[in-house]
């Protein structure tokens, strides 16, 4: 059927506000990732009617809007455990977050068609499509950046291409993806069969991480790793009287150490203890552990002024020996505004606003990506929650690891948030070609083979334990090795087409 012009014409906003919605609805949990095509369709008949680029611009803010408003609402949950802040703040929020965020997608959407004025069919679904690939990059690159939930992670199953074009790429062509069925949808039977069938193609059949594994001679698994949920709530996680509850939790996911050597691995923050300066904590700690085993675990640690005075602290991840002994520190690079930190602290402090992470000092970030020689266990790399959203800076380059620690709190993000996070997670792995290990409190925990399938994982809410070997890394995937500039090459190709296109049809 085909859509009808007088009717959109008379609501133009809301129709692509309501088509935001339904696109979002393709993200995890729910998965419904065909509405999300069929609300992209919606957007381009919208952009093909508009009268400029000014009406365009408007339409693909309040798509943006409603994809980013239902999208997002795991965040609103969050403002619930932060007791210095109404809960209602939360939905606030949301709202308002999405209402910078949509700006992205009306750029985007404002470039296609001032770009493809003389192109409204195929020349108009390659400019779009090209526009969005560099919009999701400004979206996680400007003000630090806020790359969740990338159209890509709509098709996660289906974005192999990804270890080629990367995740920015692979919404290019889930945009192009829904342009094709609009097409269909007006009887250009030839340029949206094309388009679909190409895309299709891509999605199913690219080679991504499989065509490596042919390069793999030695597939012997990695080492023994141990991941623990212990399914602590948020409630209770900064909560004194509840501090000896949490550890016998994690005392009893970690098990009794066996004879073979274990890779032990506990969720970001799981410990209150500071391990650099609490040798006892350390000690209790390693108790848990075999003489051969090693424990890679969340914690805090603190930074001091020359007075003594503590000034800032680190989201960091620690490696601690069977004896005791810490032989490494991962600190989080890229933190989360408002959540870790709290930006002109002295102004929003002064309005009653606070961080949602309790305390009074801020977190400071670390250098970036780092690798880790971890004894007996080979070289780690290691990504703090969040920041394992980022495409492209999740890996340090010049010192390639085995696989990817993930260690993450999702506690307070709801049901939403942390199947999104996962989701993302194997967009990672699948870039990279190499394995992520997640240890979460409250789930979800998984192992991620190098070609981002989820092999094992413990579901939300859950309190278990994960033990299985470590699969093997792929050779360096094309997107290893050159990041999001294949993303950027990729984009700059559907505007020279879109463009040729346009001029072929003047």
């Amino acid at each position: 059927m085909r859509f009808s012009h007088k009717a959109v014409l008379r609501y133009p906003l809301i129709l692509a506000f309501l088509a935001g919605l339904t696109s979002a609805t393709g993200f995890a949990p729910l998965g419904y990732w065909p509405l999300t095509l069929g609300g992209l369709a919606i957007l381009f008949h919208l952009l093909h009617i508009a009268d400029n680029w000014r009406a365009a611009c408007a339409r693909g803010y309040a798509f943006g809007l409603g994809q980013f408003v239902l999208g997002l609402n795991w965040i609103a949950g969050s403002f619930a455990y932060q007791s210095a802040m109404p809960a209602w703040l939360g939905w606030v929020a949301v709202v308002v977050l999405s209402l910078y965020l949509a700006i992205y997608p009306a750029l985007a959407a404002a470039l296609a068609v001032r770009l493809g004025r003389h192109a409204r069919d195929s020349g108009l679904v390659f400019l779009f499509a090209a526009a969005w690939i560099g919009a999701e990059l400004l979206r996680a690159t400007l003000f630090t950046g806020f790359a969740w939930n990338p159209l890509a992670a709509a098709v996660t199953q289906s974005a192999q291409a990804s270890a080629y074009i990367g995740t920015y790429g692979v919404s290019g062509l889930v945009v192009m993806l829904g342009g094709g069925l609009w097409l269909i949808s007006q009887r250009r039977w030839r340029g949206g069969g094309i388009i679909c069938a190409v895309v299709v193609s891509v999605l199913l059949l690219a080679p991504g991480g499989s065509i490596n594994r042919i390069f793999i001679l030695d597939e012997t698994p990695g080492p023994l790793l141990r991941i623990v949920q212990p399914n602590i709530g948020q409630q209770d996680k900064h909560v004194d009287s509840f501090n000896a509850v949490n550890f016998r939790k994690l005392e009893q996911m970690t098990g009794a150490p066996g004879k073979e050597p274990r890779l032990v691995l506990w969720p970001e923050a799981a410990v209150p203890d500071y391990l650099e300066e609490d040798a006892g904590a350390r000690l209790r700690i390693a108790s848990l552990l075999g003489p051969n085993d090693v424990l890679l675990t969340g914690g805090v640690a603190l930074e001091y002024a020359a007075d003594g005075r503590v000034v800032g602290a680190r989201n960091s991840v620690f490696a601690l020996m069977p004896d005791g002994r810490l032989t490494g520190r991962y600190d989080k690079a890229h933190l989360v505004p408002y959540g870790e930190y709290l930006p002109m602290r002295p102004v929003l402090s002064a309005i009653g606003l606070s961080r949602l992470v309790p305390g009074d000092i801020d977190f400071w970030p670390g250098p970036g990506p780092r690798t880790l020689a971890v004894p007996g266990f080979g070289t780690i790399g290691f990504q703090v929650c969040y920041e394992m959203i980022f495409s492209g800076h999740v890996v340090d380059r010049a010192n390639r690891p085995a696989f990817i620690f993930n260690p993450s709190n999702d506690a307070w993000f709801g049901s939403w948030g942390p199947p999104q996070h996962l989701a993302q997670a194997q967009l990672r792995a699948m870039e990279e070609g190499l394995p992520v290990v997640r240890s979460t409190p409250t789930g979800i925990s998984a192992i991620i083979d190098a070609m981002g399938r989820v092999e094992k994982a413990l579901p939300y809410q859950k309190a278990g334990a994960i033990e299985a070997y470590l699969p093997p890394a792929l050779p360096p995937t094309l997107f290893a090795q050159f990041g999001n500039s294949l993303s950027l090459i990729f984009a700059a190709f559907l505007a020279l087409v879109g463009i040729a296109l346009r001029r072929a049809l003047r």
